[in-house]
């Protein structure tokens, strides 16, 4: 079962649940973190980003060790950025796989600029 959700933000974010139901605080929380994305890729057009989120469980029968994990997928002009953690709570997946797209994106901002 998946759910796809758009947030009203400037950039075209895609939340999509695999394996579990989306609540609202899992939306909350994937909202609060993208505006983070939203600010550091203000220099590039917003209509042209798109950022793909999808959180979850591999299986549903999967119950032991890391069993949540979030992806993230961020088409940025001329670029695709991609994160993926996995991990025992869903809400530190979720978190480490959006510090790692910001660090992909900062590393992106500085290969542009330097070049």
């Amino acid at each position: 079962m998946i759910f796809i959700l758009l947030f009203t933000l400037s950039m075209k974010p895609i939340l999509q649940g695999k394996n579990i139901e989306l609540t609202v605080a899992i939306n909350d929380f994937v909202a609060s973190k993208i505006k983070v994305l939203e600010r550091l890729t203000k220099r590039f057009d917003q209509g042209a980003i798109e950022a793909r989120v999808e959180v979850g469980k591999p299986s549903k029968h999967h119950r032991s060790g890391f069993v949540f994990y979030a992806e993230i997928n961020l088409k940025l002009p001329g670029k695709m950025l991609r994160a993926e953690v996995s991990h025992l709570d869903l809400n530190f997946a979720i978190s480490e796989a959006f510090k790692e797209m910001e660090r992909q994106i900062k590393k992106y901002k500085e290969k542009l600029i330097n070049f």
